[in-house]
């Protein structure tokens, strides 16, 4: 997981936000996983691609008038500047942008519950919002303002490569 963004004087409450299932479309790429093998690049790759879920952006830019906001993904840091160029041609802040170290395959609930850890130690993270039901259940356990990003269904396929896999 790349540093946590440096605090100002002054912070806004902090908004955190996924990206996969929450403003990225991601079902025109997950046959690359369905495979066998796995063909766990070219889903990466496909990234680039995906179409915005106007749901996700209309909450993030919504949340943008009262907090700082900051993607907390489980795609790896190879993927940084592609998810950059994505963010950037949807009008999205592009950043700060945190996202799982390459060699780091926890499952996501774990990863993003850490993760959130350290930040709740110089930010008031005010609300996280994610489409894993894994990653929403651990996190609402540990009492974070945490909401089930519903406008995509979500797949079982995503659910094993972000939960048994530990690779988004």
């Amino acid at each position: 997981m790349t540093a946590l963004p440096a605090t100002s004087p002054e912070p806004r409450p902090l908004a955190v936000f996924d990206i996969d299932g929450v403003l990225a479309d991601v079902r025109h790429r997950l046959h690359h996983l369905e495979a066998r093998p796995q063909r766990w690049e070219r889903f990466f790759q496909a990234a680039g691609r995906d179409p915005l879920l106007e749901e996700g952006a209309r909450r993030l830019r919504d949340a943008l008038a009262d907090h700082d906001v900051l993607y907390l993904t489980g795609r790896p840091e190879r993927t940084r500047h592609l998810t950059e160029r994505w963010l950037a041609r949807h009008d999205l802040p592009t950043g700060p942008l945190l996202m799982r170290s390459d060699d780091d395959v926890r499952p996501a609930r774990y990863l993003k519950r850490s993760v959130l850890r350290r930040l709740s130690r110089t930010r008031e993270v005010v609300s996280v919002l994610d489409d894993d039901p894994a990653v929403v259940a651990v996190l609402a356990a540990d009492g974070w303002p945490v909401e089930l990003a519903t406008w995509l269904p979500h797949s079982s396929t995503l659910r094993s490569a972000q939960e048994d896999k530990g690779r988004t």
